[in-house]
C-alpha cells in the first residue's frame, strides 16, 4: 500500500503539545465477519454460541489430506460489500497462504488474500456534526482493499491451572477484512468510520455488526507528526471491539506518541493492545511486515474468476444504502439533515420509521419516531427490534392527532399507556374517553370560568396581551388536556378583546 496524503492539514484537529502542534494520522483494517451458514472453506457451522468445538470440520482441524473448497455465497457477500463501498470489483483474485504460527491455528498458515484482492480501492462518506450552526461536516474516507480470509480459533487460558484450551469453532469462518487508507484526522472520524462502515454492511446483511460477539473488530493504525510533514512511524492497535474504545485508544495512543516524540525519542514500530480498563494502549510484539509472513498462493485453490453478469446480478440486488435514503428523506419528505441521519444510522429504525411514515406527515412521523420512540426506548435500554409499540400504534397515535379526536398534549399520554401495556390507540381512546373536547359551549364555559376566577390576571393581560397564554394552559388544565388548543386560543382572545396581529 502506497501512503498518499490527501488531506489539507486543519488547525481544528491539532493536538497541542509542549512544543507546538501534532497531527494524528488513522487508518483501520477492519475484520468483518460474513453472514453465511458455513465457513468459508468448509461446511461447518457459523453458529454462534455453540460449545467448545462444535462447530468444527476435519478442514477446519486441518488434518491429513483435507482440501479447502471455496464457499460460494461468502464470495457473493464480499462483491456485495465493495459494491456497497462504491469500490473495484476484481473480476480475479488469488488466495494465498499467510504463514505464521498459534495454538488456534491448527494449518500453522492463514488462507488469506495479498496482492490480488477480490475488491479493490473504494470510498466511505462520513459525517460529522451537527456543530454549533447546525451544519454537517462531510469527509471522504479512502478505502485500499477488501479481501477474503479465515479466522483463527480461540485460545482460552482461564479453564485450567496448568493448561491452555483452544476453541476451533472459528476457525475457518470467513471474514472480510477491509483497509482504508490513512485518511482519518481525529478519534471523531475514526469513530464515525466504523459507525458508517458497520451501518453500510448491516444494510447490506454482509455481516451482523455485533462487536460485543466479535463478527466485527479494527485494528486501529495510529501515528502522529508535525502538521504539513510526512507521515510517521505507526503502531498498529489490534483487535479493538468498540466503538468507544476505540477513540479512547486513539486519543492514548497520539498523546503516547507524542510525549516520546518531544522527549526526543523515537516511535517503535510495534502492535499494541488496549486495555478499557486502565484507559491505554501497551506493546503487545513488534510490528510484522508482509515480508515476514512468506506469502504464496495457495496450491490448493485456483484462483477466483467471475465476469461482469456475475457483477452486475450483485449490484442490481442491491438494497438503498444510507447515503441515498438519507438524501431521500431529505428531497421527498423534506426532513432536515439531522433527523434523516437519525433514522439511517440503523436499517431497522429506517424500516420502521418509512412503516409509520407510509400516507403520513414525514415531518411529524420523523419527530415521533426520534423524540418519543427512539427517546423512551433509549430510557428503557432496549433497541429498535425490541420495540413494544408497533409502527402501526404509533401510526394510529398519528392519524388521531390529524383527526383532532386527540391533542397533542393527550397523544403523549396516549403514547405512554401504548408502550406500557399495549393496545389499539383508537380503542383506547375510545373505552378511556380520551377524546378531544370539540364542543366550543364546554369550552366557552371553561373559559368563562377561569377568567371569573382570576381578576388580577385579566387586568395583566390588558397591559400586555403575550400574557394570555397563561389563560389557555389553565383552561387545558382545567379539561385535562381534553380541550381543543387552537378553539380554547381562540375564545380566550376574544373573551380578553386581544386582536390577532
Amino acid at each position: 500500500m502506497t501512503l498518499v496524503d490527501v488531506r489539507t492539514p486543519d488547525p481544528k484537529r491539532f493536538i497541542p503539545g509542549a512544543t507546538g502542534d501534532w497531527e494524528v494520522i488513522i487508518g483501520m483494517e477492519v475484520h468483518a465477519q460474513v453472514l453465511s451458514n458455513s465457513k468459508l472453506f468448509s461446511g461447518a457451522s457459523t453458529e454462534f454460541g455453540k460449545p467448545a468445538n462444535a462447530n468444527v470440520s476435519l478442514v477446519d482441524a486441518a488434518m491429513p489430506g483435507m482440501l479447502p473448497v471455496i464457499n460460494e455465497e461468502c464470495v457473493r457477500q464480499a462483491v456485495r460489500t465493495g459494491l456497497g463501498l462504491k469500490a473495484q470489483i476484481n473480476k480475479r483474485s488469488i488466495f494465498d497462504r499467510k504463514n505464521y504460527f498459534y495454538p488456534d491455528l491448527p494449518q500453522g498458515y492463514q488462507i488469506s488474500q495479498f496482492k490480488d484482492p477480490i475488491v479493490g480501492e473504494g470510498q466511505i462518506v462520513i459525517s460529522l456534526g451537527p456543530d454549533r450552526q447546525g451544519q454537517f461536516e462531510d469527509i471522504e474516507i479512502g478505502i485500499e482493499r477488501l479481501h477474503l480470509e479465515q479466522d483463527a480459533g480461540k485460545s482460552m487460558h482461564d479453564q485450567h491451572p496448568t493448561m491452555s484450551f483452544v476453541d476451533l469453532n472459528r476457525s475457518g469462518v470467513a471474514l472480510m477484512e477491509i483497509v482504508s487508507k490513512p485518511d482519518m484526522r481525529s478519534s471523531d472520524e475514526a469513530k464515525a468510520y466504523m459507525t458508517k462502515l458497520r451501518s453500510i454492511v448491516r444494510y447490506l446483511g454482509t455481516c451482523d455488526g455485533n462487536m460485543d460477539e466479535g463478527s466485527m473488530r479494527a485494528d486501529v493504525n495510529v501515528s502522529v507528526r508535525r502538521p504539513g510533514e510526512g507521515f510517521g512511524t505507526r503502531c498498529e492497535i489490534k483487535n479493538v471491539n468498540s466503538i468507544r474504545f476505540i477513540g479512547q485508544a486513539i486519543e492514548y495512543e497520539a498523546r503516547r506518541q507524542i510525549g516520546i516524540l518531544e522527549d526526543g525519542g523515537s516511535i517503535d514500530q510495534e502492535t499494541r493492545l488496549f486495555d478499557p480498563g486502565k484507559g491505554e494502549t501497551r506493546s503487545m510484539r513488534s510490528k510484522e511486515d508482509a515480508h515476514d509472513y512468506r506469502y504464496f498462493p495457495d496450491p490448493d485453490l485456483l484462483p477466483l474468476e467471475f465476469d461482469d453478469a456475475f457483477i452486475e446480478a450483485m449490484r442490481a440486488d442491491l438494497t438503498e444504502l444510507p447515503d441515498d435514503k438519507k438524501a431521500r428523506f431529505v428531497a421527498e419528505l423534506g426532513l432536515s439533515i439531522y433527523d434523516a441521519s437519525v433514522l439511517v444510522s440503523e436499517k431497522a429504525i429506517a424500516d420502521y420509521f418509512e412503516a409509520v411514515a407510509e400516507g403520513r406527515d414525514g415531518k411529524i412521523a420523523a419527530n415521533w419516531v426520534i423524540n418519543d420512540l427512539l427517546g423512551a426506548l433509549n430510557k428503557l435500554g432496549k433497541d429498535i427490534e425490541e420495540t413494544p409499540v408497533s409502527p402501526a400504534q404509533l401510526g394510529g397515535i398519528i392519524d388521531l392527532i390529524k383527526a383532532e379526536t386527540i391533542s397533542g398534549k393527550i397523544a403523549k399520554d396516549l403514547f405512554e399507556i401504548v408502550l406500557t401495556e399495549g393496545g389499539d390507540p383508537a380503542e383506547i381512546v375510545e373505552t378511556r374517553g380520551m377524546k378531544q373536547v370539540t364542543d366550543t359551549g364546554a369550552i366557552e364555559k371553561a373559559v368563562d370560568e377561569i377568567i371569573a376566577a382570576n381578576p388580577d390576571q385579566v387586568e395583566k393581560v390588558k397591559a400586555k396581551p403575550t400574557l394570555a397564554g397563561w389563560f389557555v394552559g389553565q383552561v387545558m388544565k382545567s379539561t385535562g388536556g381534553k380541550a381543543n388548543p387552537q378553539a380554547v386560543q381562540a375564545l380566550v382572545k376574544a373573551k380578553l378583546g386581544i386582536e390577532d396581529e
